[in-house]
């Protein structure tokens, strides 16, 4: 009978720790999310580089913005030569408690850093004096062109048109 309980405890400390060397799990979704203002955040928005770059400001309160995560999740796995940056706006006192789990949930693994910075009448003007500030919100560009899109793209042929006219076309 001891045996047995001796077993059983074992298997209840064991069995979990396997269970992420066995289905695979990432520690990538505990990446470190770094809190930016918008002077620190800015510099991350220019490349002097051709290679394509996505950022994308959301947020999980924001539907339409999970709704288009694996959008830019399936587009950066057919894509890893292209350099994507999602900018969380949510509240920071929420990256441990909310933020990090709710990655690890949808599997996102594509760098992350948060947006706090509460002028944001300034900053929304400096990326693109069209920009309401309504989210989803992402900037495709390289060091050459750049465009500004003020919604959810719906597909990942969605996205790619409009990286393609972006870069080939600077429409």
């Amino acid at each position: 009978m001891k045996l047995q309980k001796y077993i059983l405890l074992l298997a209840i400390f064991f069995i979990p720790l396997c269970h992420g060397f066995i289905y695979g799990q990432s520690k990538k979704s505990d990446q470190d999310i770094t809190v930016y203002n918008f002077e620190s955040i800015e510099p991350l928005l220019y490349t002097n580089s051709d290679k394509i770059h996505i950022v994308n400001f959301w947020a999980m309160w924001c539907a339409p913005c999970v709704k288009e995560l694996p959008i830019l999740k399936a587009y950066e796995a057919k894509h890893p030569n292209v350099e994507i940056l999602l900018v969380s706006m949510d509240f920071p006192e929420n990256i441990e408690t909310d933020l990090k789990p709710f990655l690890k949930e949808k599997g996102i693994t594509s760098k992350v850093v948060m947006l706090d910075d509460p002028d944001a009448n300034s900053w929304i003007d400096k990326i693109d004096p069209n920009w309401s500030g309504a989210i989803p919100f992402t900037i495709i560009f390289n060091a050459e062109k750049r465009s500004f899109h003020e919604r959810a793209f719906q597909n990942i042929e969605d996205l790619e048109q409009e990286i393609n006219n972006t870069i080939n076309n600077n429409k």
